[in-house]
């Protein structure tokens, strides 16, 4: 599934954190490793002498050169490059250019407006890569190796189908056990100005339909990973499907969530898709978004 890996570091601890993930996960799938720094176009711009843009440069050398040294520690051979530009147009272009499969990038820690918008480098990177892309958040614990549970959020859509093989994919390796969820949001089955509460039968419809998604999931799946667990919960909270799975991923001590993004909008666009953006400002595990189906 993943046999070139690229890990996006800026020298930030976040990024330092997603780069020992990514090299673990390098190492367990056999993959070959790229490092890659890209100095910012503004802050070239921004700098007054030849000199401050030359210790921009060294300062990304410098950076290259300690994810090198983890990767040493732990014999994972990675080459290593250094960029100018915008920093997820070139990310994205250089996981396009040499046939990379998994791109890895820290989530930095959110405050203030930052809990409502998760912006940065890391969504317009989500935005415009075909390549799925594993973000680790800072909160995340630093084990690098303990994959036990695994979750797969579905909504029985084509993207989410292609978020589980991946699930499914990641499970082998980790002898992981694989939890297939969907999330039933009454919220927007009963649309904002609904104050009489929605039918029995209808939530009941609602629920069956969701079963049967992720029994299709588990059935597809279930030969090649260890164990499946099929679940469907409700959530009333205005957070929708977001809250579901936080609920979730906390009762089930989930270690790795794998999502699929929207796809494009019709302008083209890549739309990151609400529940995704929402998990990727709110929760401490590693997400791995798979932002095209194929």
């Amino acid at each position: 599934m993943y046999d070139r890996i690229l890990i996006a570091v800026d020298g930030s601890d976040e990024a330092e954190r997603a780069a020992k993930r990514g090299l673990e996960f390098a190492r367990v799938f056999d993959a070959t490793v790229d490092i890659l720094h890209v100095v910012e176009r503004k802050a070239l711009r921004l700098a007054r002498s030849a000199d401050q843009k030359a210790r921009l440069r060294e300062r990304g050398e410098a950076v290259l050169e300690e994810i090198e040294g983890l990767a040493s520690d732990i014999d994972q051979p990675v080459t290593t490059e250094l960029m100018e530009g915008r920093p997820a147009i070139r990310i994205a272009e250089y996981a396009a250019e040499r046939g990379v499969t998994l791109i890895v990038v820290g989530r930095q820690g959110l405050t203030g407006v930052g809990k409502r918008l998760l912006g940065g480098v890391t969504e317009r990177l989500l935005h415009r890569s075909d390549v799925p892309v594993f973000v680790v958040p800072k909160g995340a614990p630093d084990a690098t190796t303990d994959y036990s549970d695994l979750l797969v959020s579905t909504d029985g859509s084509e993207i989410a189908a292609d978020a589980a093989r991946h699930g499914a994919a990641v499970a082998r390796r980790y002898d992981s056990a694989v939890h297939v969820l969907n999330v039933v949001d009454l919220q927007a089955a009963g649309g904002a100005f609904n104050a009489g509460g929605l039918e029995r039968e209808f939530v009941d419809r609602l629920e069956a339909d969701g079963e049967e998604i992720v029994e299709d999931v588990a059935m597809e799946i279930g030969d090649e990973v260890p164990t499946v667990t099929a679940a469907v919960v409700r959530t009333t909270s205005f957070d929708g499907v977001a809250a579901g799975i936080r609920e979730y991923i906390d009762d089930a001590d989930i270690d790795l969530v794998i999502v699929g993004a929207r796809g494009r909008s019709n302008l083209g666009r890549r739309v990151l898709g609400s529940v995704t953006s929402a998990l990727l400002r709110t929760i401490d595990v590693p997400v791995l978004v798979v932002t095209r189906s194929s």
